[in-house]
């Protein structure tokens, strides 16, 4: 919402108005951080969520380092290949499938081209 069309009907005393541009001003910075990264509450509780579930995890961590650390790979998408396993063959099926994603796409955006 424009700031201008929000004072002018608060200063008009509209009622519900005068409470959301309270609330509005009140919280500016989290209202424009929450538009501008796009993550709505259900995201950023999700987050949330899973930084204490891995807070309570690392609680036998003996440095802050180490419990960043295993939040930063929770939090990630990739999943890195340890020591003792070959993730050759599970790139290949990710690509694969990704391929086959893409080329069903295609199919579909013809059909709805031709208006089928």
């Amino acid at each position: 919402m424009p700031d201008g069309w929000l004072r002018g009907a608060a200063y008009r005393e509209i009622g519900p108005v005068v409470a959301v541009e309270k609330k509005v001003g009140r919280r500016r910075a989290d209202v424009v951080a929450a538009v501008a990264l796009g993550i709505g509450n259900g995201r950023a509780e999700s987050i949330n969520n899973k930084i204490k579930v891995t807070v309570r995890m690392g609680h036998g961590f003996r440095n802050a380092g180490n419990l960043v650390a295993l939040l930063m790979l929770r939090r990630s998408d990739g999943q890195p290949a340890l020591p003792w396993e070959d993730r050759g063959e599970e790139r290949r099926k990710v690509d694969e499938r990704r391929r086959r994603g893409g080329e069903r796409d295609r199919k579909r955006r013809r059909k709805v081209a031709r208006g089928n």
